[in-house]
């Protein structure tokens, strides 16, 4: 399974996703992006880093980069951190492209980098994780 997490600029929340997702299921194929271009090639922000850090997440070695069409023939599953990205993400998908695009969560997943709410952030990003391994599981047992 190739899985894409995607927010505005690839700096906290979908990072951060791909970080806790690599420690859960190391066996899967991650990457993230940001529908915004402002940060790309830039490390996660630091707040963040260290955030996951203290929970034995090395964010250090992701570099942001920006969502592209070809994004949806590169990965079987796509998911935005809340409802905008969703919008963007679908605004840019070619005709025909059937690439499921998910939310994280059923609610936004809040961005830390204005809510300054780095460990809640990744509270929720953990949770709905192991929830989005638990759908993929029962999902490939059928």
């Amino acid at each position: 399974m190739r899985m894409l997490f995607v927010c505005l600029g690839n700096i906290c929340r979908s990072p951060a996703a791909e970080g806790m997702m690599r420690r859960l299921a190391p066996d899967l194929t991650l990457d993230s992006a940001g529908t915004g271009g402002w940060h790309v090639g830039d490390p996660p922000y630091a707040p963040m880093q260290a955030a996951a850090k203290a929970r034995d997440i090395d964010l250090s070695g992701l570099r942001a980069r920006q969502f592209t069409v070809d994004d949806f023939d590169a990965f079987d599953l796509i998911i935005p951190m809340d409802r905008q990205n969703r919008s963007d993400i679908e605004a840019l998908r070619p005709a025909g492209h059937m690439t499921p695009v998910r939310l994280m969560t059923d609610k936004d997943v809040p961005d830390p980098y204005y809510t300054r709410d780095f460990d809640g952030c990744l509270d929720i990003i953990e949770t709905a994780s192991r929830s989005l391994l638990a759908d993929i599981s029962g999902s490939q047992a059928r």
